[in-house]
């Protein structure tokens, strides 16, 4: 590990770290050498975590709650700052999901994912960023803040039978790019990654692991990605969307403008649009196959090369 990816000093929040992906990322960032805040909901799996990384020789503490509470957020980064004087990283990864169609789905089960996600992921993010911009002002220049947040393929795919999942991590991608520029100068850098990777809240999706060779789902291949990003050499990321898996990292590229119309050129005496203007100009227009015209599907194909060397 290069010194410029190393974590000596630094002190990090993770949520959700009791398992799956948010345990990988604690572990890899304490093996990096940082100090690491856990949350998950009370339990035993968040103390043997944290348990494991300092019968490892690194540094963790809990700050157990519900991430959907303003609470809790600021317990967080007050347990940081009391336990090991300092914020440096935060990796939002807590989740839940309650699967259905739209046409199926109640009140609460949207209630709760859109909660847990979306703003769970901006709570800890206002808490972090508030401490940031005043540090900057203190400081009278630009801090080292980093945010890692986890948005997911669905919200590219459209995911069916997830719309409240898929909505939330569709806002989980737009916050991390309004904090990218919102908070740029006060030295933050804030990406998101969209993970794929067998844990227990996707296990009924992914199934068993193969039982030959590298599980290229295992969630600690998704955490070098999250430890680069946290860390000094990462200053130059910022406002990026992540593909990663195995042995694959995607960065996507920004949305682009399929095609445009001016109301002129379709009947239009004064330029502006009529009902019979915008006809005259979608009439040869239709969404192509995929259903769904503002879709995303490029990311299927990565999954021939899931686990980074050809194949499937």
């Amino acid at each position: 590990m290069s010194a410029n990816t190393r974590l000596d000093g630094r002190v990090a929040i993770v949520t959700g770290a009791g398992n799956g992906l948010g345990r990988a990322e604690a572990l890899a960032l304490a093996a990096a050498g940082a100090s690491v805040v856990l949350n998950d909901l009370p339990g035993t799996a968040v103390d043997a975590v944290a348990a494991e990384i300092t019968d490892d020789g690194g540094s963790a503490t809990v700050s157990a709650g519900d991430i959907g509470e303003w609470a809790t957020a600021q317990t967080l980064l007050g347990t940081a700052l009391r336990d090991f004087g300092r914020l440096d990283i935060l990796v939002n990864n807590a989740g839940v999901l309650r699967d259905r169609m739209i046409f199926s789905m109640t009140p609460e089960e949207w209630d709760l994912v859109l909660r847990t996600h979306l703003r769970g992921h901006f709570l800890t993010s206002r808490a972090a960023t508030a401490h940031w911009r005043e540090q900057s002002k203190q400081a009278g220049g630009p801090v080292y803040g980093r945010i890692v947040n986890t948005s997911s393929e669905a919200f590219l795919l459209g995911s069916s039978g997830q719309p409240n999942y898929s909505a939330a991590k569709g806002g989980i991608t737009a916050l991390t790019l309004t904090i990218a520029r919102s908070c740029e100068r006060y030295g933050v850098r804030a990406n998101a990654i969209c993970p794929r990777a067998r844990t227990a809240m996707t296990a009924d999706l992914m199934g068993a692991a193969p039982a030959d060779g590298p599980d290229p789902l295992d969630p600690r291949y998704v955490a070098p990605l999250v430890t680069y990003l946290s860390s000094p050499a990462a200053g130059n990321l910022n406002g990026e969307v992540f593909i990663v898996h195995g042995g694959v990292a995607a960065v996507m590229a920004p949305p682009a403008v399929k095609t445009t119309f001016l109301a002129k050129d379709h009947g239009s005496a004064d330029g502006m649009w009529t009902l019979d203007a915008i006809a005259s100009a979608l009439a040869g227009f239709e969404t192509g196959p995929a259903g769904a015209g503002f879709l995303c599907e490029d990311t299927l194909a990565l999954a021939s090369e899931t686990i980074g060397f050809g194949g499937g």
